[in-house]
């Protein structure tokens, strides 16, 4: 039986200094992020200890040096937060890493709580600018410079799993999801082929099939083998195929059905091959193709569109749902799942309440049509932009939620409550609460691990390497019963 389901993202935005002649990404990064005030003191570093990025899932290390910044750095590019999250510099990017959640639902609140996290240290940010520089933040793919940054999803799993296997039955996945959980783009970059409108933010700028980089060379099934977790027993899947997502829909297939595919895989669920003869090349062709005619080559000599691969793959689904007990949250994901793989093939304008790419290229056309302009215009790259812009004032998503015309997956109040707590059902909880109740004596942080110096003391880390331990149910009678970290620390050995 496939193990529990624990996922979570790691959102990169795209920022920028309008009217700033000396913009520079990364100062601007470290300014937004500490502009973030809910540790005030910013003295909790981020553990590196417990980091490896150059440990292949193939099974081997490959060459490099791990890089771990000085005492003053850490500080100045980490904040971990009170709802478990990570809200960091990335190279020239800041970037928010939601916390541990258990199903695709929590998944949309916290992902959005990113956002709702982003748009405030973003005004304080602007508040210390000179007169008339404003920061803005895009939570997108792409600076039409030939630069991608990344969306990318993590999904924990038994490491019994061949990832031979696994590979095997994601790259058509990952290859045709972006029907659905699209992000939606004006031309193309990255020197790929020329067009008017694709479906992925992301899909120019993939190059192979399988690797560890994440940057250069980017593949389509990443390779990191950094579980967080005990490494006997887990895998973390890192994803980084996706787009940012503004739509919460969107946000829910995309993980939602991804985690149910990769369940399935574990449990031997998928048996049919739908192997690919070129998946670098059908990412791309599933991105040119809104209307979601264009046939794929797979590897037995058949062709199949995205939309008629995405619903084999539903099929399994349904057969897997049919013979185990899948929880609410997983049936009703299987439920949207087919009503847009429905959609899709009778008409996928008809998902503009539902689907980013579908949504966005709406908008677009109703303003061309209106103002007589072909998708070269500037103004329409510049709603393209728009579209992803994180001001609930400005943004065009944003705009289109004000009116009622996208369809909503959680509430505002849910999404609010979770920019300071964290999910109750994953460790995640125990962390946030130790912040928020010890934050003075919690010396540093990692997924995995947090440290507390007391006193005099030596440095006490206590291993969290069990993902759904830690929750509420299991601390918080320990945690209300220890007013100090001290106390808390007797108390865990007692």
């Amino acid at each position: 039986m496939a193990i529990p389901t624990v996922m979570g993202t790691e959102i990169e935005f795209g920022i920028i200094v309008k009217n700033d002649p000396d913009f520079d990404p990364i100062s601007s990064c470290v300014l937004l992020v500490n502009a973030y005030q809910e540790d005030p003191d910013g003295r909790i570093l981020w553990d590196y200890d417990q980091e490896n990025p150059l440990a292949d899932a193939r099974g081997f290390q490959v060459d490099g040096e791990k890089y771990t910044p000085n005492h003053q750095e850490n500080l100045a590019r980490n904040k971990t937060l009170l709802n478990g999250a990570r809200y960091y510099v990335d190279h020239a990017h800041p970037e928010y890493s939601c916390p541990e959640v258990t199903n695709a639902r929590d998944l949309v609140i916290h992902e959005k709580a990113g956002e709702r996290v982003a748009e405030i240290s973003r005004r304080e940010a602007t508040a210390l600018l000179p007169d008339g520089a404003i920061m803005l933040l895009h939570k997108n793919n792409s600076d039409r410079k030939g630069n991608s940054y990344g969306c990318h999803e993590n999904y924990l799993m038994d490491r019994r799993t061949s990832f031979k296997r696994i590979v095997e039955h994601l790259l058509p996945f990952f290859v045709t999801r972006q029907i659905f959980c699209g992000a939606g783009k004006v031309g193309s970059e990255n020197r790929g082929q020329p067009c008017d409108f694709q479906l992925s933010q992301r899909a120019d700028f993939f190059e192979t099939e399988v690797a560890l980089d994440t940057m250069v060379k980017r593949p389509i099934i990443n390779t990191r083998d950094e579980p967080h977790a005990d490494r006997d027993r887990y895998r973390r899947l890192h994803v980084i195929v996706g787009d940012s997502n503004m739509s919460e829909y969107s946000i829910y297939l995309r993980n939602g059905v991804t985690a149910l595919i990769l369940a399935m895989i574990e449990d031997g669920a998928i048996d049919r091959d739908l192997t690919l003869r070129d998946p670098v090349r059908a990412i791309k062709e599933v991105s040119r193709d809104p209307g979601m005619g264009h046939l794929l080559s797979l590897d037995r000599g058949k062709k199949r569109t995205a939309v008629e691969i995405q619903q084999e793959y539903l099929e399994m689904a349904l057969a897997y749902a049919a013979k185990n007990d899948l929880d609410a949250v997983t049936q009703d994901v299987v439920k949207r799942w087919q009503y847009v793989v429905e959609g899709l093939s009778s008409d996928p304008m008809s998902l503009h309440r539902e689907i980013d790419w579908v949504a966005k290229k709406r908008l677009i056309e109703n303003f061309m049509g209106r103002k007589q302009l072909n998708w070269d215009a500037p103004q329409v790259h510049m709603l393209d932009l728009q579209y992803h812009d994180s001001r609930p004032d400005k943004g065009l998503y944003y705009m289109l939620e004000r009116q009622g015309e996208v369809e909503r997956i959680v509430s505002d109040e849910e999404i609010n409550a979770a920019v300071h707590t964290p999910p109750s059902d994953t460790r995640a909880f125990f962390r946030g609460e130790c912040l928020r109740r010890y934050p003075g004596q919690v010396f540093g942080v990692n997924w995995d691990s947090i440290s507390f110096g007391v006193g005099d003391e030596p440095i006490k880390r206590v291993m969290m390497s069990e993902p759904l331990k830690g929750t509420r149910e299991h601390v918080l009678d320990l945690l209300e019963r220890s007013e100090t970290a001290s106390q808390l620390l007797v108390n865990m050995g007692s």
